[in-house]
């Protein structure tokens, strides 16, 4: 955890984004850390723990974490914590609860309250079945190609 802290406060120093620092460590090893770079790549997916996979995933040459463990600053938000799952991250190690964040303009009750309504109440305009046949066929391409299951 305290690289993960050490990470967040350079971000934070560097002016790259919000106070977050992450850490994928695998064996009890540091296998990749990283902070907040929202501001800098003018990118709201820039999150501490995404760059930390990203960069665990390159550095390990692998599309998942198995076996690893993630230390994060702060609670992850529900973009991060899905990429951890889809990671297979083991295990979630983090400092500070989201209320705190969320004392600091930092609040992602918005988008944990989207996540719980049916698809038919969502504040976001959302419209099932687009071309559905295409995009299911592109199912079957992949699978006739060796599709690999990630």
């Amino acid at each position: 955890m305290q690289r993960a802290i050490r990470e967040a406060r350079a971000g934070i120093r560097r002016g790259h984004g919000g106070p977050f620092g992450a850490c994928v460590v695998r064996n009890g090893k540091i296998v990749a850390a990283a902070h907040n770079t929202v501001l800098l790549d003018s990118d709201p997916t820039a999150h501490a723990e995404i760059n930390a996979i990203r960069k665990a995933c390159r550095k390990l040459r692998a599309r998942d974490l198995d076996g690893c463990e993630l230390f994060a600053t702060a609670e992850p938000c529900p973009m991060c914590l899905g990429a951890i799952l889809w990671a297979r991250i083991r295990k979630l190690h983090f400092g500070v609860a989201r209320g705190v964040a969320k004392r600091y303009g930092f609040d992602d009750e918005d988008f944990y309250a989207e996540l719980r309504r049916p698809r038919a109440r969502l504040r976001l305009p959302t419209r099932e079945g687009v071309l559905a046949r295409d995009c299911e066929a592109l199912f079957a391409e992949w699978k006739g190609n060796a599709g690999v299951l990630y």
